[in-house]
């Protein structure tokens, strides 16, 4: 499956609402971890089933990092059923990715 870009505007629906869980990127285009990190959310999203995968630009969407207090990047969170089920700051492998999910 593709990764989503998350906005304010799809945030509720494609997150909060989701019948499966969804991890979310929060990542910067100047952020030099949060470009090595790309790749890895690519192949999550390819290769896990079961789960989606977005992204979410914390200098576009600044309001939604602040409210799940994202001080630094990338950050994973994972969220289940509307709610935060797991979060993860720094760099993450895909092995690592997948001992966050339910």
């Amino acid at each position: 499956m593709a990764v989503l870009e998350i906005t304010r505007d799809n945030f509720e629906e494609e997150v909060l609402r989701s019948k499966v869980p969804v991890l979310v990127d929060f990542w910067a285009v100047w952020c030099g971890p949060c470009q090595m990190q790309g790749p890895v959310i690519e192949e999550a999203a390819e290769t896990i089933s079961g789960i989606k995968v977005g992204k979410l630009n914390v200098d576009e969407q600044g309001e939604l990092s602040q409210k799940y207090g994202v001080m630094s990047i990338p950050t994973l969170i994972v969220f289940q059923g509307g709610e935060i089920y797991k979060k993860a700051v720094g760099f993450h492998s895909l092995e690592e990715i997948r001992k966050l999910l339910p």
